[in-house]
């Protein structure tokens, strides 16, 4: 069964990031509460985030699902080590990925990388350990600190749906958008992922295209 994570907009950490970002704070009333789905499998977790680089979230999902099958609903370090290339190739992995994913499961299954500790780790320390396997970027990372480890404090500079959703919600140009990130975060800290959460929402609901600005929603509109 999936788990998730409830945002309502009463939350003791919801309340002070509206108060202290009052632009912020009217797009999370429009939005209203959120269910983020997790990661709770860390081994699936990187496997899923592995595949998904540099490619729609739609094939993304069709290859994760074929491994999965291949895997008899079971993907495990020591499954992947035993598969071969030719077998990995027909559900859509490329060379580069199988060995991406060979390096996860060879340090996984020998204990380099200890997936069980990383829960007490800091964050710097679990991107440290991540980073360390061939394919895994700080990125990547990151958003395994946010699904995986329940993180509320990561703030992914260069995830450009965050990009995008902090450009139209503070109306500025697309050079910006990142330094926007920059400039914000003394208001969002330390709640930066349900900071996140939100401007993750202005793309999923489609606000860029629909809406100028956040003032075109308007202060009556019912949370979604």
């Amino acid at each position: 069964m999936m788990e998730k994570l409830y945002i309502k907009t009463d939350d003791p950490a919801v309340v002070p990031l509206s108060q202290q970002d009052p632009i912020m704070g009217k797009l999370i009333s429009i939005i209203g509460n959120l269910e983020i789905a997790l990661r709770p499998n860390y081994f699936h977790s990187l496997v899923r985030s592995m595949i998904g680089q540099q490619i729609s979230v739609a094939a993304a999902s069709a290859i994760y699902n074929r491994l999965d099958t291949l895997m008899e609903h079971d993907i495990t370090a020591e499954k992947l080590l035993l598969a071969d290339d030719q077998s990995l190739s027909e559900i859509g992995l490329s060379a580069r990925k199988v060995l991406y994913l060979r390096d996860l499961a060879e340090k996984v299954s020998s204990n380099v990388l200890n997936l069980e500790v990383l829960d007490g780790l800091d964050n710097n320390e679990v991107i440290k350990q991540l980073t360390s396997i061939k394919g895994i970027g700080k990125w990547t990372a990151e958003m395994f600190l946010i699904f995986s480890l329940r993180r509320m404090d990561v703030l992914s500079l260069d995830d450009i749906g965050i990009q995008r959703g902090a450009k139209w919600l503070y109306q500025v140009d697309k050079s910006y958008r990142r330094q926007i990130l920059i400039d914000k975060a003394s208001l969002w800290d330390p709640h930066f992922s349900i900071a996140s959460f939100y401007l993750w929402e202005v793309v999923h609901l489609n606000f860029e295209k629909l809406y100028s600005s956040i003032d075109d929603i308007g202060d009556s509109h019912p949370p979604l």
